[in-house]
């Protein structure tokens, strides 16, 4: 299926159709994946990655003060609403079974974020009275959760990391029937910290074993979960090659940290092929890790913590 979704990239999609003339690569050559070569993702932020001129939503990095926004040109929106319904459903079950708390107020104040958009429909999905977006009012969702702990409704609560540790330290109260799930990302509200050490207090204020994390990004129609110690399963449609730092073109082998290629059959009417800016390192079960990022790569919104 990747073959055919690159072959179909490679004469639709003009930037990554350019980029592929410019590497010297004759697509008819390409008969195995570790042979395709993947977009630099900085693209999404100098031109519009396509294969269609139809335009259903732009998507927007969160990015950081002054930086320059990516920008991901969606076609056709049932796709990505189709992909992180399926992906939940696979890795948590129905969301209807849940009460969605999303505490994302950074993703809240721009237009055009992916992730404010996924957890909006899963929240609307969930039809849960108590499920919503709890920018600044901790208040408010302390007394949200302690109903919900009550009626011993599974609940998940979604936030970015800063914020998720500015409520740990005004309400540390332990969590029942309740998973707390980082996107990632300081944006610069807070020291930088490794992900050990930002679960590590999560889970002290909880008084829960783990902490599960989001690895998505704005440029993707996919998402991987980590269930806890940062481990990650990707969807079908969606998985993870290992490139040398050093020479860029080379697929490692499992166990071996370099740069993470994302395949993400999702993106058809864009690029599944992305060469993102972030370490990381596959293992034998189909699994992988976030490492950190390279250096001087942006510090993204929705990206693992720097290590």
């Amino acid at each position: 299926m990747a073959l055919r979704v690159f072959e179909y990239q490679s004469q639709k999609c003009n930037v990554y159709k350019k980029y592929i003339d410019l590497m010297g690569v004759n697509p008819k050559g390409v008969t195995k994946i570790e042979q395709i070569p993947f977009l630099p993702i900085g693209f999404f932020k100098s031109a519009s990655v396509r294969c269609r001129k139809k335009t259903e939503v732009l998507f927007k990095s969160s990015g950081t003060s002054g930086g320059v926004e990516s920008k991901h040109f969606v076609a056709d929106l049932a796709l990505y609403e189709n992909s992180f319904r399926t992906c939940f459903n696979l890795f948590y079950g129905p969301v209807s079974d849940y009460c969605i708390l999303a505490l994302l107020p950074s993703y809240l104040d721009k237009t055009g974020s992916s992730l404010i958009y996924m957890a909006n429909t899963l929240i609307k999905d969930c039809k849960h009275k108590s499920g919503g977006f709890y920018k600044n009012n901790f208040s408010e969702l302390r007394a949200v959760l302690d109903e919900l702990q009550s009626a011993n409704q599974k609940t998940l609560l979604l936030g970015v990391s800063y914020a998720l540790l500015d409520f740990a330290e005004k309400y540390s109260l332990p969590l029942k029937n309740t998973i707390v799930m980082e996107t990632g990302g300081m944006k610069g509200k807070r020291k930088e910290l490794t992900r050990e050490e930002l679960h590590a207090q999560l889970k002290k204020a909880f008084a829960i074993e783990r902490i599960h994390s989001e690895y998505g990004m704005t440029e993707l129609l996919s998402q991987a979960y980590s269930k806890g110690d940062g481990v990650f399963s990707t969807p079908p449609w969606m998985n993870v090659v290992i490139r040398d730092v050093n020479d860029p073109l080379s697929i490692l082998e499992n166990n071996y940290s370099g740069g993470l290629n994302i395949i993400d059959l999702a993106n058809i009417h864009s690029c599944s092929f992305i060469a993102t800016q972030d370490l990381g390192k596959k293992l034998d079960d189909n699994t992988f890790e976030v490492l950190g990022r390279f250096d001087n790569s942006d510090i993204r919104g929705c990206n693992l913590l720097v290590e």
